[in-house]
């Protein structure tokens, strides 16, 4: 097993509390994705499709990142990079509904990162062609892995 410096050590915690199973298993952490913007062709109307529009998506994945914290490898975590790229990919893909489009991230997301244990997922579009006046309007989605 390889040595590493226990980051609750570092940050003045003592080891019978920082090196606790217990302590490290029910840490929450979250590794999130804020108001990422997308030029995408999703709308159940044809022209939506062929026109396009904004869209804006908060992501929120729920991660242990105590191995991480400890050893400074990305390797331990699930890299916010990565998780960009897969929505990208998601995004580039014409929908009609965005919750078809929610449903395919959160889908590839589990299946990527099985270290994901929930998936807090804002899909939005930015004036849409309804005759409202509002900034935006879409779908939210809160996920577990089973």
């Amino acid at each position: 097993m390889e040595e590493y410096t226990c980051f609750l050590c570092l940050l003045g915690g003592n080891s019978y509390f920082c090196h606790s199973p217990n302590i490290l298993f029910d840490m929450n952490s979250y590794i999130f994705l804020d108001n990422v913007r997308f030029f995408a062709y999703h709308g159940v109307g044809q022209q939506e499709r062929e026109v396009g529009n904004e869209f804006v998506i908060n992501l929120k994945l729920k991660v242990d990142i105590a191995r991480a914290a400890e050893t400074d490898d990305v390797t331990h975590t699930v890299s916010y990079a990565d998780v960009y790229e897969n929505v990208k990919a998601e995004m580039e893909i014409p929908s009609k509904l965005l919750e078809h489009v929610c449903g395919r991230i959160i889908k590839r997301l589990f299946r990527t990162f099985p270290t994901v244990k929930a998936i807090e997922l804002k899909l939005a579009k930015r004036n849409p062609p309804m005759g409202a006046d509002l900034d935006a309007a879409g779908v939210e989605v809160q996920c577990e892995r089973a």
